[in-house]
């Protein structure tokens, strides 16, 4: 009997070092109280870089939700290319929130390509790797995470103090890994509905590696994103800016 804590340890450990890294990521457990957004189209002036070439134009995020299911979809043109972006989540809501099913991601220059949640499976199939991530509740896209904060702020607006973390375990094309996003504090946003009170926002990335993300949400605005900022490791850029909203 001297024995069995060890074997158990060693056989823990074992299938721990057999895992994709990703899998053996520190897991946020906390299943928070949720409201979401009404459904609404919202449309955005764009500024985006991409190796280096400056682009701008206009965009949209179209969010759907009702009878258990969402679809988000977020698209970015120019008059110099067309089409230079276009992400699209769509899924369920469970206890936990917004469960993505598939996760399509198309941005300029770069192939399209769909992460998979697999639920019946218990796994994330990554679009660019091989490694798949199991699944245990409350995993979110790059797409429905801000939206999954949003939510969570319309549930519980108090609790959103500066300097508090918000934390989610989100999949991407090629990885999965936690994001906290932490409040920076209430800022005033020049929108195309006029000056906007919103809430600030900061994801850095993990270990320096990464995706930055800057999220302004407006309370008065049913929590949604008035400014949305995204850098990416390998210099690409993409900013949107609130012009309207048309709630459906």
């Amino acid at each position: 009997m001297k024995h069995i804590p060890y074997r158990a340890a060693l056989a823990a450990w074992l299938i721990a070092a057999s895992l994709p890294a990703a899998a053996q990521d520190e897991r946020p457990a906390v299943k928070y109280k949720f409201d979401l957004p009404p459904s609404a189209e919202l449309s955005y002036t764009v500024k985006a870089s991409s190796h280096g070439i400056p682009l701008s134009g206009n965009g949209t995020i179209g969010w759907q939700q009702g009878g258990g299911k969402y679809t988000l979809v977020t698209e970015a043109r120019s008059g110099m290319f067309g089409k230079v972006l276009e992400y699209r989540s769509e899924g369920t809501v469970d206890a936990w929130g917004l469960a993505p099913d598939t996760y399509y991601e198309k941005r300029i220059r770069k192939g399209a390509g769909t992460t998979t949640f697999r639920r019946d499976a218990k796994t994330i199939d990554l679009a660019d790797s091989d490694s798949t991530v199991p699944i245990h509740g409350g995993e979110q896209d790059r797409s429905s995470a801000p939206w999954q904060l949003a939510a969570i702020a319309r549930a519980s607006p108090q609790k959103f103090v500066p300097g508090s973390e918000w934390k989610f375990y989100v999949a991407g094309r090629r990885n999965a890994d936690t994001w906290s996003f932490k409040v920076v504090g209430t800022e005033t946003v020049k929108t195309g509905v006029g000056d906007v009170k919103a809430v600030h926002f900061s994801k850095a990335p993990p270990k320096g590696k990464g995706q930055q993300v800057d999220l302004w949400l407006a309370p008065s605005l049913e929590w949604y994103p008035v400014r949305l900022v995204f850098m990416e490791e390998d210099g690409d850029s993409f900013e949107q800016l609130l012009d309207k909203v048309v709630k459906k």
